[in-house]
């Protein structure tokens, strides 16, 4: 079977590096990380609107995927986490934030380009690597804008969103 013109197609070029995804990447986990900051201990896993699931829940879970996805750009396949365990206090979870973060930077700016272009089978289906890659990132983005509206019916004023 021949994979599809996009997946074969080119998708990081010198415009847009290897290392200068990871370094966007990087920066929207600091940017999330600071919104784990601003939540009161006593709410981070606690707090939630309208029956979705409190914001630690959430950055767990875009910490298992972010995990799973770095696991994946070292060449170490797709585990699927246990999505029932996980950080249950913001400390823990900070400390597992990080340790997912000095492992992004140290492996991925050496992640090799052919993985983007191949297709990957994680727990949800097959894609291509780009698209596994992006998703880690659009995941985080979502979560962290639920954060955003935990923190403002808190009455807490989110970090600025342009400060990555």
């Amino acid at each position: 079977m021949t994979a599809p013109a996009a997946v074969s197609a080119a998708v990081l070029s010198p415009a847009l590096s290897i290392p200068d995804f990871i370094t966007h990447w990087q920066g929207h986990r600091v940017l999330t990380r600071r919104v784990i900051e601003a939540f009161p201990e006593d709410q981070l896993f606690s707090f939630c609107l309208g029956g979705l699931r409190p914001f630690g829940a959430q950055a767990t879970e875009i910490h298992l995927v972010d995990a799973m996805t770095v696991t994946a750009l070292r060449g170490g396949g797709w585990p699927e986490p246990d999505w029932t365990t996980g950080p249950t206090d913001r400390a823990s979870l900070l400390t597992a934030w990080d340790a997912v973060s000095a492992d992004l930077a140290d492996h991925g700016p050496h992640t090799d380009p052919a993985f983007f272009t191949q297709l990957h089978a994680l727990p949800w289906g097959e894609m291509p690597g780009w698209v596994a890659a992006i998703y880690a990132v659009d995941n985080g983005l979502h979560h962290r804008a639920q954060g955003y509206v935990y923190l403002r019916a808190l009455g807490i004023e989110p970090p600025a969103f342009y400060e990555r």
